[in-house]
């Protein structure tokens, strides 16, 4: 009998889950929310500046995994065989020649453009359009693996932005590494960043990396973008790896501050949508939507099948990136639960701003009574939205409140509420937005098809997923298909864990280790033949709704 442990980073927490290699069965599990993070800082919503602290990571990494061991039963420390990782991205940070991010540094300790820049950072707006106006010119299209669009959410725009507007960053910055590639050279003692091995996952969707390019595009075409980036090619990679290959051993330093053996193998990092994917079991063809903050859908392929097929609009298709030995395909949209989240916020704010400065009650009730009434506005919505009939409220929403990431990526793009009257009130806003969420959905589904991948199943991944009935019911009236959702709510750990067994030799490959270690389902949505009909028409208004607003 052995274990290993799964460590999943999401956007605003970290999750460390302990697994048998033997049944998948969890033994132990931890969450530890970012401090830093959690009190806003370093970030500017307005201007989409979303910013993480390394040392968010690195105290959130020991902890939770400490946390898992304590409440695993005795014993189990000592039967770890792997580690494996999966973060969020592009989410890169610029660090020195020892692979050290430069905010770990006492000079830019406190320096938002030396930590790291979030998934959901789109600072970058006017550098990813430069990079599409320049493949759209230059004699390789280097973007034409990545879905033909280039996004500020992606590796070299958030780079080129960060060069431009700090010259301390310019001057100090040796290399730049995805978070999911930190980690692993961080656990396994590394201290040169030519040594650090890089995920083919973040790579090859978010970075222009592909094999036909020999690697990354030719430094001339970086240059040509903006001579900043001279040379920057040379200190960064050519090759990269599965995350079936072991990264190294734990480092004597880590185990020892973990309570673990330097005989455990850390395995190559990867995004947590991949990993989930491989933790909620896909198949071919089926669509795997981790759905959180925003959504990550993720769809495997036999190379063999797909051969020169370019699918246009999404957000790259890469051999191996999920599954090795097959292409992976990704899409997602930039906001889902960050949707619902914002409207949480903003009728929370009477609460905060009117209740919250009460001279009727002691400071201590009031807080307890503006917690409980925050905590119940998303729970309370939901039953009230529930009862209104689909079609009737007369309110249609643009889920594109970050953005759209695809199909056809713009950040640019703004949400939008139409149809508001006197009678509009918050359930029925609130009903209008899960709707815009799903429609949204559809519009992934829909550009899949129309690029000739067939979509033979939908697979439900996440917090979402498990936690909201009404949203994935929904869900399945607008996409017309039924909804498989994942047993285990922490799927991207669990893929962590498959990919972390492989790596250390329990298994010959992740298709194993998933068969193996794999939960099952224990919900399937059916599509409500009466609602499809309804959202049919509803889904054609947000549809001309959307060209409204794009100016098309």
């Amino acid at each position: 009998m052995s274990y290993v442990i799964g460590v999943d980073y999401g956007t605003d927490s970290v999750r460390s889950v302990i697994v048998s290699t033997k049944n998948g069965k969890e033994m132990g599990s931890a969450i530890c929310y970012y401090p830093r993070w959690k009190k806003g800082k370093y970030c500017n919503p307005a201007t989409n500046q979303f910013r993480q602290h390394p040392l968010d990571y690195v105290e959130g990494l020991e902890k939770s995994i400490k946390k898992a061991l304590k409440a695993a039963p005795k014993g189990i420390a000592a039967k770890i065989k792997g580690i494996a990782i999966d973060t969020t991205g592009s989410t890169p940070v610029a660090v020195d020649k020892t692979g050290t991010p430069l905010a770990l540094k006492a000079k830019f300790a406190d320096n938002p453009n030396a930590m790291f820049i979030l998934w959901k950072d789109h600072t970058g707006i006017q550098e990813a359009q430069e990079i599409n106006d320049l493949c759209a010119n230059w004699q390789i299209d280097y973007s034409k693996y990545e879905g033909g669009i280039y996004s500020s959410e992606w590796f070299w725009a958030k780079i080129l932005r960060t060069l431009r507007v700090d010259k301390s960053i310019q001057k100090a910055a040796y290399s730049w590494v995805e978070h999911c590639d930190w980690i692993p050279f961080l656990l396994t003692g590394g201290t040169d960043v030519h040594q650090m091995k890089r995920s083919r996952c973040a790579a090859g969707h978010k970075a222009l990396w592909h094999e036909d390019f020999g690697g990354l595009p030719a430094n001339d075409f970086f240059v040509a973008l903006d001579p900043l980036l001279d040379g920057l090619t040379e200190r960064l990679f050519t090759k990269t790896y599965t995350s079936e290959v072991p990264a190294g051993k734990l480092s004597k330093a880590w185990a020892k501050q973990l309570g673990l053996t330097t005989d455990i193998t850390v395995a190559v990092g990867a995004f947590d949508a991949h990993m989930g994917a491989v933790g909620g079991e896909i198949t071919p063809y089926h669509l795997s939507k981790v759905m959180g903050t925003s959504t990550c859908d993720m769809l495997v392929a036999p190379m063999e099948e797909v051969g020169d097929k370019l699918v246009r609009g999404i957000c790259g298709q890469v051999d191996g990136s999920i599954i090795p030995g097959m292409l992976g395909l990704e899409a997602g949209q930039s906001a889902f639960g960050d949707v619902y989240a914002w409207f949480k916020n903003l009728l929370a704010y009477s609460l905060e701003e009117v209740l919250g400065k009460s001279k009727l009650i002691d400071k201590k009730l009031k807080q307890q009574l503006i917690e409980e009434a925050i905590n119940r506005l998303i729970p309370q919505l939901t039953k009230d939205a529930k009862k209104i009939e689909a079609g009737t409220t007369g309110i249609i929403a643009l889920d594109w409140l970050n953005g759209r990431r695809t199909p056809d990526a713009n950040q640019a793009l703004k949400g939008a509420i139409f149809g508001l009257n006197l009678g509009s009130d918050a359930p029925k806003i609130f009903r209008a937005l899960v709707e815009a969420t799903c429609f949204g959905a559809k519009k992934i589904v829909e550009r899949f098809q129309a690029e000739g991948i067939p979509i033979k199943g939908i697979i439900g991944l996440g917090g979402v997923a498990k936690k909201s009935p009404f949203i994935m019911q929904t869900m399945a009236d607008v996409l017309n298909q039924p909804i498989k959702i994942a047993k285990r709510e922490q799927t991207c750990a669990l893929g962590a864990a498959m990919f972390a067994a492989t790596a250390a030799g329990v298994y010959k490959d992740v298709s194993k280790a998933m068969k193996k270690m794999g939960a099952g389902f224990d919900t399937i949505y059916q599509p409500n033949p009466k609602q499809v009909a309804v959202y049919e028409r509803l889904y054609r208004e947000y549809c001309q709704f959307g060209d409204l607003v794009e100016g098309k």
